[in-house]
């Protein structure tokens, strides 16, 4: 095995893990119950989808001769961006007063927040 086989592997694995946590991701969408655990659901899977679809893609620019800047540009992004914009979706249902299903933490009267 040469190393653009090597490389080429090890692109198909990265992809094969993107693709997992994309299905995830989806799925958490899907059959979660309620706005809260569905915003947590995707977040998190499909920044860890693009990811590795990202890595991928620099381990064949790589291959090629590139840096895979724009690559890890992209990445970048999508790592700072993803977190940010679903703390703001979650403050803004918070202040629209979007009901959750899950439980309350022990000690916890619902409908009060912890002191």
């Amino acid at each position: 095995m040469n190393l653009t086989q090597a490389a080429e592997w090890i692109a198909a694995g990265c992809l094969l893990v993107s693709a997992f946590f994309s299905l995830v991701g989806a799925i958490g969408l899907v059959r979660l119950p309620d706005f809260f655990m569905r915003l947590h659901a995707p977040t998190k899977a499909s920044t860890l989808g693009v990811g590795g679809a990202l890595l991928a893609s620099m381990v064949l620019a790589a291959l090629q001769g590139r840096a895979g800047m724009a690559e890890l540009l992209i990445t970048l992004f999508v790592f700072v961006a993803a977190p940010v914009s679903a703390h703001l979706m979650a403050q803004a249902a918070l202040h629209l007063g979007v009901q959750t299903r899950a439980p309350a933490p022990e000690g916890v009267a619902p409908g009060r927040k912890p002191s």
